[in-house]
């Protein structure tokens, strides 16, 4: 009796862990900083999914402007590495560290973009 219980605790929770993996959705939360390490509301980010979609400003996958913790969160997304514009005004992260590591599926990947 023990040794089926816990067959179905152990199966049980591989196939729920599993079957939560497959639902959550791919997520990127991108942080906008100022050279001094300020968050920057209202900035635009745009994500790209190739360097020439994003050289060309075509193709956009989404953009968003972000909160007052200069934060924005792309949902949906294919567990890719993608290319972040974000600027407001005069400044921009030309040059800051524009294209992501692959996401990690069902996760929410998170990364720092710096405009000057």
């Amino acid at each position: 009796m023990k040794i089926i219980l816990l067959f179905i605790l152990l199966s049980s929770g591989i196939e729920g862990s599993f079957v939560e993996e497959q639902l959550l959705p791919t997520k990127l939360r991108v942080t906008v900083i100022d050279g001094l390490g300020n968050f920057v509301e209202e900035a635009s980010v745009t994500i790209y999914e190739n360097e020439k979609d994003y050289l060309a400003s075509e193709n956009v996958v989404s953009m968003l402007k972000t909160d007052k913790k200069g934060r924005v969160t792309f949902k949906n997304l294919k567990p890719i590495a993608y290319y972040i514009q974000a600027n407001k005004e005069d400044k921009n992260n030309n040059g800051e560290g524009v294209v992501t590591s692959p996401l990690a599926e069902g996760r929410i990947n998170k990364v720092n973009t710096v405009i000057e």
